[in-house]
């Protein structure tokens, strides 16, 4: 009887593991067989968030860039700091600025009872839910490659270093995303996700006070949310139609109404390479499309932890 039990046990273990899929790089159909539910399942959420607060779209693409960006796209983002670990959450870029946790924790709860196991890793929620976002708002729509897997560490360190700040010159952030193995393509057609997003007003107080390439109208009305003293956390948006992913940023910048410096720095009007994307991508909403598609799809192979590497948190919150 002892016997038996003991091959019924490792058969359930050896079935159950047979339904977590193993890949040595990742793919478009990597949940289709284990749980097709999925990403249906992830998009309802997201949709309802969306339908909740325009902003979470902003901000579930920027959950997804901030993480990519910090040792390669593998959940460490959304781990919480415990007794003996101080993870991302708290660096320079992030702290009481990233949001959508919360939603992320919705998915989860949402995708687990789906498939009815933790199948699906919360990096590839963080990919899916940002792809998802910009569909919604009206972007385009690309296939994720999935089967990322989740770090069992994050280094608030590197997420001091390894994030872009508002007050990069060009060559700075061309720097930073070179590091990564992107390019000025990558760097201005991403750039162009602040399309639907909103900054705070300690990002861009020094620029509408100090800075002359501005816009003298468009930096009086910021002036009026943002003072001198106070008012750190007041937000305007990062472009003039926020609530729809669309090219419009790219217009502003020509009008040198960038809302950041290091948007502004895309577009200097001196003719480069970089104002020549600036301009292409604001005559054109479907190459800005195509390009931001390509880009975010090769931001997301950053780095992945796949195969046996990492592991699935059942909670994205902390290891298992």
């Amino acid at each position: 009887m002892a016997l038996l039990q003991s091959f019924l046990v490792c058969f359930v273990v050896v079935v159950a593991a047979s339904l977590i899929p193993v890949s040595a790089q990742l793919t478009a159909n990597f949940y289709d067989n284990v749980c097709p539910q999925a990403l249906p399942t992830i998009r309802n959420v997201v949709q309802k968030a969306i339908k909740n607060e325009p902003r979470m779209g902003a901000s579930l693409l920027r959950l997804h860039f901030h993480d990519c960006f910090v040792n390669g796209c593998d959940g460490s983002i959304l781990l919480d700091d415990t007794s003996n670990f101080t993870g991302e959450k708290t660096g320079l870029p992030n702290l009481n600025s990233v949001r959508g946790f919360d939603i992320v924790d919705d998915i989860r709860e949402a995708v687990d009872n789906a498939c009815k196991t933790s199948v699906v890793s919360c990096a590839d929620i963080l990919a899916i839910a940002a792809r998802d976002s910009v569909a919604i708002l009206g972007g385009p729509f690309y296939q994720v490659l999935l089967g990322r897997r989740d770090a069992r560490t994050a280094s608030l360190s590197d997420a001091n270093t390894n994030l872009p700040p508002p007050n990069f010159n060009l060559s700075q952030l061309l720097s930073i995303f070179q590091s990564h193995g992107l390019d000025l393509q990558d760097l201005i057609a991403l750039s162009g996700g602040h399309t639907i997003g909103l900054a705070r007003c300690t990002t861009f107080r020094d620029r509408i006070y100090n800075e002359t390439n501005i816009d003298t109208q468009f930096a009086a009305s910021k002036r009026q949310n943002c003072p001198v003293t106070g008012g750190d956390g007041n937000t305007e948006p990062l472009d003039s139609m926020t609530t729809r992913f669309d090219n419009q940023y790219f217009k502003d910048l020509l009008k040198f109404k960038g809302l950041l410096h290091s948007d502004q720095e895309l577009f200097k009007g001196d003719g480069s390479a970089s104002d020549q994307l600036v301009q292409k991508y604001s005559n054109d909403a479907v190459a800005f499309g195509s390009d931001f598609r390509a880009s975010m799809i090769k931001m997301g192979n950053m780095k992945p932890l796949n195969g046996n590497n990492g592991e699935i948190r059942m909670n994205c919150r902390k290891i298992n």
